[in-house]
């Protein structure tokens, strides 16, 4: 066998072995069977013992019990340990059974259903030809399998209405596709027996909140028909799957959890890439090492997967890979041309990409060709991740962490599918998350913390949601559709915007179209912003293409003028931006890089629901006021992340209603860190002689810009510029006297507003509180089991003492000081009324810090790298320690207050690295 071969060759290579952070051997473990349930179906018990299946695993023999009694579970179970016979065979044995019984199956991908669809085809054909060799009359002649998608034919569609028995469809087609139709389904709701869902892990955050939506309509409308179904799930590992199953489907469900299957011997490998430049905390990309061992282990004759975090990183690896194969011994130096030529064919056919984009002829190709084994290596997206039979693979690398433990097990576990010995590697990037997984593998090997959170009542969704409901049935009176009690209220509403109309008691839907068609179940909000590309003239005619669409909340960070906007690897250049109606136009250009906004964010809490108070600081969560104001965007250079220039935007600030998790740091903390010097947080007090500094400056400076030459205008004085930044000064009122230096002539200039953005963007400098919580930003989608992108966070300094200003930009002459308040770091949802994740933070807290301060001590960097508290200025004049003042932070959060006193806090000084695309300002 070739693998044990490549093994061998890593374990003696000194370069690769001194970068393995941990390398774990998980052993062969032998099956656990038990016997066919006596009640299921002979023809089921036969197919099976043609393929040789004598007994089932215990968790599939436990979930065929629990189908057979009509109880509702879940299946939590590694890949290829069979979940799929847990619910095929008490499926089939009811339609096997009754003649009228019909079965739904919903899945997250098309590409799951269509592998459904070929392993339920052979049970029918394995079952019919049991049935014709005894003679016996067909039992099941309506006994038909369907896919019901996207991609159905409209002419095939009555007709799979009407006949099949089991349809295999996805949360979005039984959305917008089904339940509008539901009365051309009659017969199919009435006698619904089962549904089926697979990998519910996928439902989690708003898409899992608005599926949990879904799966009420759809039992509201069997409630309609007379039919009761029961639910099968079923999900990777995480902490709650039981939890997430019974709030998806508002019903008790049994939990299985013991694999009975068994698996080869597997060895998992956590790499972290050479760091080779300690100072600035430079690591070798994580893409280059993931091509290096892919091409080791497939010219090792090892068929292997690997796995990109996205599209372009997926065709960028394909790239490389092949790149690098070519350049092996064997492909060097060809007798002639055509050898060449043959060569590079060769592998192109035998190292394939595999992403959401390609025709679905081109990946059933693939597909089929990893599981002949003609394809020795796929690049792929997480579209491989879940559970397509893709053949025998025995090498799975994963070019950085997936985003969740879950994910990381599945894509892991696309290796090694027989039982086999197989490989995993994990190349880590310099990112937070991936260092943090580096250095804590017991998330990986032992208990997952990660926890799928979903809330079906979440107002936003659950407005939509009932108007799709209403369309679909009207509602009668005291009729409650979610847990809480203001489905009447909503109702109400929607008749005063007339969605609905009270007849007798009962509300009907009087809106135009279908509501189901106006609402993503990936967004909450009906409003979604369209972006049409226009193409150059070919033959003077000009044409435009709708390439996507965004939500509101994030089009103008998206979407603002001078955006540079990726689709499908291709960059379009934002030329106007519509947001009353809804459209922004882009072109397609040729550039080098990519666009950054950056946005002023100010919080206020509108309700606390809990607290908690230390010395240190108090803790809170509530419902929080998010006014954000895009301000400026930047343009930085791709790979290198060089700042090409920023420009001012004015757009008005957005408001969102939605919960939040913070803590404030207290006046005792501070005092503590000032005293030892760690402290840069304040509000600037520019000191005492600022004033007559400031006037000397506008004078001296003409009242005009110092770089575009703009007057003051009548209204409001221009700002008055720190060249090097006032924090890095130090100066602590009652402590020293350093304002003296930066408050200097030659260190101030007059600019405008807009200038006054523009460079300050340039020179940010970092604290302790923008360390941590960039850390804090990061490490809470690990416990939360969400995108970052799902979370916002803000820093909240705290006021000036001494009555200092505020802030440079505001005239000082009508500025009132407001009342002191404690610094604070906020993370909220970024979802309208919140779905809960601001509770759990609340009750992780203190894991948080425990987590921030362990990963930040032990990252190698000096002053702080994109691995632990963000990147940092290169400009040494503005250089603060930010990952010392961090740590001090934490260390008095934490109660460890004798080492800041005695001024000595502990860090890890040498170096950590850049993740390979960064937003240095983001």
């Amino acid at each position: 066998m070739p693998l044990p071969n490549v093994l061998t060759d890593l374990r003696a290579d000194p370069r690769f072995m001194e970068n393995v952070a941990v390398w774990r051997t998980i052993p062969a473990r032998a099956a656990c069977h038990a016997d066919f349930p006596k009640q299921l179906h002979p023809h089921l018990r036969q197919a099976l013992a043609a393929r040789g299946i004598s007994q089932l695993y215990t968790h599939q023999a436990q979930a065929v019990e629990q189908a057979l009694q009509g109880k509702n579970f879940v299946v939590v179970t590694p890949t290829a340990s069979g979940k799929t016979l847990c619910y095929n065979l008490p499926v089939l044995h009811s339609l096997l059974n009754d003649s009228a019984a019909r079965a739904l199956y919903l899945f997250p991908t098309k590409a799951l259903a269509q592998d459904q669809l070929a392993e339920l085809g052979r049970f029918r054909q394995e079952i019919g030809q049991l049935i014709d060799r005894e003679a016996e009359p067909l039992q099941f002649p309506n006994f038909s399998v369907s896919t019901y998608d996207g991609d159905t034919p409209s002419a095939q569609r009555a007709k799979i209405r009407k006949e099949s028995r089991l349809i295999l469809s996805n949360p979005d087609m039984l959305h917008t596709g089904i339940l509008p139709y539901h009365t051309t389904w009659a017969d199919f709701f009435a006698n619904l027996r089962h549904v089926v869902i697979d990998e519910i892990h996928i439902y989690r955050g708003v898409f899992g909140s608005h599926v949990a939506n879904v799966l009420r309509r759809l039992q509201r409308i069997c409630a309609f028909y007379g039919s009761r179904p029961h639910f099968v799930c079923t999900s990777a590992t995480i902490a709650n799957p039981q939890e997430l199953a019974q709030g998806l489907i508002e019903q008790p469900v049994t939990l299985i959890n013991q694999n009975g299957a068994p698996s080869g011997e597997k060895h998992i490998l956590l790499y972290n890439p050479p760091c080779y430049d300690p100072e600035r905390g430079l690591r070798r990309a994580a893409t280059l090492e993931a091509r290096e061992l892919a091409a080791r282990t497939v010219l090792g004759g090892v068929q292997t997967i690997v796995f990109g975090r996205s599209r372009s990183a997926t065709e960028l690896l394909l790239t490389y890979l092949r790149e690098r194969i070519l350049r092996a011994p064997q492909y060097l130096q060809p007798e002639k041309a055509s050898d060449a030529e043959e060569a590079q064919a060769a592998i192109r056919t035998s190292v394939r990409g595999y992403r959401g984009g390609y025709l679905p002829q081109e990946r059933r190709e693939i597909e089929a060709g990893l599981r002949r084994g003609d394809v020795r290596a796929v690049v792929a997206t997480n579209a491989l991740e879940l559970g397509i039979d893709i053949g025998q693979l025995q090498a799975a690398i994963l070019c950085g962490y997936p985003g969740s433990i879950a994910s990381t097990w599945q894509q892991m576990g696309r290796s090694g599918r027989t039982q086999e010995a197989a490989l995993a590697i994990l190349v880590a990037t310099s990112g937070v998350l991936d260092q943090y997984i580096i250095q804590h593998s017991e998330f990986i090997f032992d208990h997952s913390p990660e926890r799928a959170i979903i809330n079906a009542d979440n107002l936003m969704l659950l407005v939509d949601q009932l108007r799709c409901a209403a369309f679909e049935l009207p509602f009668a009176p005291g009729e409650r559709f979610s847990r809480c009690a203001f489905t009447s209220d909503i109702l109400a509403l929607l008749c005063e915007q007339g969605d609905l109309q009270k007849h007798g008691g009962r509300y009907f839907w009087s809106g135009e179209g279908y509501p189901a068609q106006q609402v993503s179940l990936r967004s909450a909000g009906g409003e979604r912003v369209v972006i049409e590309a226009v193409f150059a003239p070919v033959g003077g005619i000009i044409r435009r293409e709708v390439i996507g669409e965004v939500d509101r909340p994030s089009a103008l960070h998206l979407l603002h003028e001078g955006a540079v906007y990726l689709h499908q690897g291709r960059s379009y250049l934002v030329e106007e931006i519509d947001l009353a109606g809804n459209l922004a136009t882009v072109r397609p250009v040729e550039v080098d890089f990519y666009t950054s906004v950056g946005a002023e964010t100010t919080i206020e809490i509108l309700a606390q629901q809990r607290q908690s108070a230390t010395p240190s600081a108090t803790v809170g969560c509530g419902a929080l006021l998010v006014q954000s104001q895009v301000v400026n965007f930047r343009r930085i250079k791709r790979v290198t992340h060089e700042n090409l220039g920023v420009e001012p935007l004015d757009y008005p600030p957005q408001l969102l209603e939605t919960d939040g998790y913070w803590f404030c740091v207290s006046e005792q903390t501070q005092n503590m860190l000032m005293a030892a010097g760690q402290w840069m947080d304040a509000r600037n007090d520019y000191g005492p002689n600022w004033q007559e500094q400031r006037k000397r400056v506008r004078a001296r400076d003409g009242y005009r810009c110092a770089l575009c030459g703009t007057p003051e205008a009548a209204n409001r004085q221009h700002d008055v510029h720190h060249v090097v930044p006032f924090r890095t000064f130090g100066y602590i009122p009652g402590y020293n006297e350093n304002y003296r230096e930066a408050n200097r002539l030659e260190n101030l200039q007059l600019l405008c507003r807009s200038c006054h953005q523009r460079v300050e963007a340039g020179v940010r400098t970092r604290g302790g509180l923008d360390g941590l919580a960039y850390t804090l930003h990061h490490l809470a989608s690990l416990y939360l089991m969400c995108d970052r992108s799902d979370l916002g966070v803000s820093v909240e300094r705290a006021d000036a003492p001494h009555g200092g200003d505020k802030s440079e930009k505001t005239d000082v002459e009508t500025e009132q000081v407001q009342e002191a308040q404690l610094p604070t770091i906020y993370i909220y949802e970024r979802i309208a009324a919140g779905l809960g994740f601001s509770r759990q933070l609340f009750e992780l807290h203190e894991r948080l810090l425990a987590g921030a301060y362990e990963l930040i001590r032990a990252c190698p960097c000096r002053y702080g790298c994109p691995g632990c508290v963000g990147p940092v200025l290169e400009n040494e004049q503005a250089m603060l320690e930010t990952k010392k003042l961090t740590l001090a932070l934490l260390e008095a959060l934490r109660g460890r207050s004798s080492a800041i006193e005695a001024g000595s806090v502990a860090s890890d000084s040498t170096a950590s690295g850049l993740a390979d695309e960064v937003d240095f300002f983001g």
